[in-house]
Order: structure tokens, then sequence, then C-alpha cells
């Protein structure tokens, strides 16, 4: 390394003392042997996975050629090797990251295997819902007992993936509300990281798998009243949003920080799909009953997502000024005043195009007195879309709507060319 082998020059010209080069050396050598701990965990997780996976082809080639009782010693034998390796490292490999989750990720296939395989032998009836269910929680103490983040993650993409099997695909569907319960006990983990190792690799997963689940489990509790969903849904995204805010994840790399970038994209996507006329069309034809809106889980949904962002958006500014507030922030608010408005007026849909406007311009004004060209060009890509889903649906002329691509693009090229130069003349 450049800087290392430069260390005697600088002693000699007393630019550092011996102590500083210590220091320098020291520094550099914990962070190798870091670095070199970071790809021993992952290879050694992929190693686990692929010794379970290569096990379960071998026993599957030959399966139907075994007696019962020998397929049940070959259900059980996977689960037991796990266990025994997850005992080895309770006893002897405590602090070793690498053996814990290698272990524990053994363990948490194998479980699964001796469910599928033993209800095979035994044809024991049931379905993916409850074969997924199951797994879950016979897996979810491992997270405690063994301190596994990645069976942490893996529970997490296991209970999204058993609510949208249980919600999504299956006909009839069932209510599964027992998802939130499931969510809710993983948390303690979560917050053992933030605690303990905010700035980890599993922090930043967990940072991004955590709202994914929550933006595709929100959806399962549609019933009858869909168009509430999208109040739901504008709450969510607003709530991921102002927790990306926080100063934990704003002092984080932007493309680690999952609840700011899923909350500005959701929120986005759903004002554009809300800019085309067709759902305000339906609204208004829709015939609401008082009772029915206020018993159903969609209303229930909405307020309590409305509830919780609402107190995250006046904790983080009520000590600010309106100009510092972020344009994305305050958009779950204002679309409950708009949809109300959407139940009998047409202008919604305009609002709704004023909104995406104004957040593209506020967005490229941020970007500007930030210096941030990714930011900036966030906002040129917003009015860009806008201007694309207008081009489909109005009735403008092609010279029209050839002078607004001309005149977007024209934009892009001097936004950029503006922020380059500015930043040439400040060094």
């Amino acid at each position: 390394m450049s800087v290392l082998k430069d260390l005697p020059e600088l002693i000699k010209a007393e630019v550092i003392t011996q102590e500083t080069a210590n220091r320098i050396q020291d520094y550099y050598k914990n962070k190798s042997s870091s670095s070199t701990n970071r790809l021993f965990i992952v290879f050694g997780i992929l190693g686990a996975i692929l010794v379970g996976l290569g096990i379960i082809l071998i026993i599957a080639h030959n399966w139907d050629e075994l007696s019962r009782s020998t397929k049940t010693l070959f259900a059980f034998l996977p689960l037991l090797i796990g266990q025994i390796l997850c005992g080895f490292v309770l006893l002897k490999k405590q602090h070793s990251v690498a053996w814990r989750e290698s272990g524990t990720v053994f363990l948490f296939f194998s479980i699964g295997a001796c469910i599928s395989l033993i209800s095979q032998i035994y044809n024991i009836p049931g379905n993916l819902s409850s074969f997924l269910l199951t797994w879950m929680l016979l897996c979810l103490p491992l997270i405690y007992v063994m301190k596994s983040s990645i069976s942490s993650l893996l529970y997490l993409i296991g209970i999204t993936y058993y609510v949208a099997e249980t919600n999504y695909w299956s006909y009839p569907s069932n209510e599964s509300y027992l998802y939130w319960l499931l969510l809710l006990m993983a948390l303690p983990h979560y917050y053992f990281l933030y605690k303990k190792k905010p700035e980890s690799n599993f922090m930043v997963f967990h940072n991004w798998i955590i709202p994914l689940s929550l933006v595709i489990s929100l959806g399962t509790v549609a019933k009858n009243t869909n168009e509430l969903m999208f109040i739901a849904y504008f709450n969510l995204f607003g709530l991921l949003y102002l927790i990306g805010n926080l100063e934990f994840f704003t002092q984080q790399k932007s493309r680690n920080n999952g609840y700011r970038l899923l909350g500005s994209l959701g929120t986005i996507v759903l004002l554009l799909i809300l800019s085309f006329d067709w759902f305000w069309e339906d609204l208004r034809r829709a015939d609401f009953q008082f009772d029915e809106i206020i018993s159903a889980p969609e209303f229930l949904a909405s307020a309590i997502t409305l509830i919780l962002a609402g107190v995250l958006f006046y904790l983080q500014h009520k000590n600010k000024a309106l100009r510092d507030v972020k344009p994305i922030a305050p958009i779950f608010i204002l679309f409950i005043a708009t949809f109300i408005l959407g139940l009998t007026s047409p202008y919604s849909v305009v609002l709704i195009n004023i909104y995406v406007l104004a957040i593209g311009i506020l967005t490229i004004r941020d970007g500007a007195k930030q210096d941030h060209l990714g930011i900036l060009n966030y906002g040129l890509l917003i009015i860009t879309v806008l201007v694309i889903c207008r081009f489909f649906d109005t009735d403008l002329s092609f010279v029209i709507r050839g002078i607004l691509f001309v005149s977007v693009g024209a934009g892009f090229f001097a936004a950029n060319y503006w922020m380059l130069k500015k930043r040439k003349v400040n060094e």
C-alpha cells in the first residue's frame, strides 16, 4: 500500500513521528484483518448453503429406492448434524462470526428439509402456508440462541413469503395477521444490531429487508375497500421516508438507507400512477357506506400508519422552518385531503400532477444547494417521467409534446453543466 511505503520517507523528513507511523500501520493492519474476516463469513455461509443443498440432492436422487425407516433416518440426519454443529459453536467457537453464521444457516435449512421430508414420508396433510409457518416458528429461537443475523434475515424473508403465499397466491385467500406478530418477534435482534453493530453489513441488509417486507405485506390486509389502501401505502411510504431521515440513517451512505430510498421511490411511483384520471373516475362512482368503512381492515391500516407517520413527522419538524421540510415528507398528509376532495371533485388529479411537478422542482433545488448531482438528476428524472405520462393521455399537439421533451432534455444538460462548472470554480 502506497501510504505504508511512504512512511519511512515521512519519518525521515520529520513530517510524522515514529509513534504516528506505528498507529497508521496498526490501523491498516486491523482494516485488512476486518476485510478478511468479512470474506470468511460470506464464504462460510455460502459453503454451508451449498453443502446443505448438495446433501438434499444426493438423497433426492436415490429417494424412491429407500425404505421408509431409511428415509426417516436421512430426514433427521442433516438436522442432527446441524444441531451438533451449533452445539460445538456455542461451546467452542462462540465468538467466531463465521462459525456461528455458517452453522446456523445449515441448521436453518435442515429444519425445513426435515419438515418437508417427514410430511412426504408419512403423508401428513398440509399446504405451503402451513409448512412455511411451521418452519419459521421452529427457526425463530435460532436468532436469539445463536445470536445469528443471517437466520434473522432468512426468517424475515420466510415470513414475508408466508404472508404473500397465504394472501396473494392462494385461493381462497386467508387472513394472516399472524405475520405482524412474527415480525415483532424478530425486532429485538434488529435493535441488538442497532446498539452493538450499527455499521455492520448485516445491519445494512436488515435496513433493506424490513421495509421491503412491510411494503409487500401491507397489501395483504386489503379486502373490499381497496381504494383506502392508497392512503395506507402513502402513509407507509411517508413513515419509511421519515425513518430514513433520522440522524442514524442520514449518517450512512445513500445506498445503505433502504428506508429513505423505498419511501421516496414508493411515494413518487404512487403519485405517478394516480396522475392518470382512471382512479379518480372510479373513486367518484364508488358508493362508500360509513359503517362499512369504519370497520374495514383497510381503514384500520390507514389509521395506524397515519398515526405513526404523523407523530414522527411532528417530532422531526416541530422546530424547523417550512423551507427546511423535504418535499416528499408531507405528501402523505396532503394526499388524504386530496383523496377526500376526489370523492366529489375532478380536480384531485390536477393536484396530484402539481405535487409531482413541485417535488421535482424542489428536489432539483435541494440538489443544487447540496452540490449533489444524484439528487439534482433525481429531480429532473421525476419531471421527465411526469412529462412522459402526460404524453400518453393529453390532447396536446405533437409539436408541443416535442417542445416539452426538448425543454426537459435541455434542462438535464444545462443543470449538470452548471453544477460541474460551479464545482470547478469552487476548486
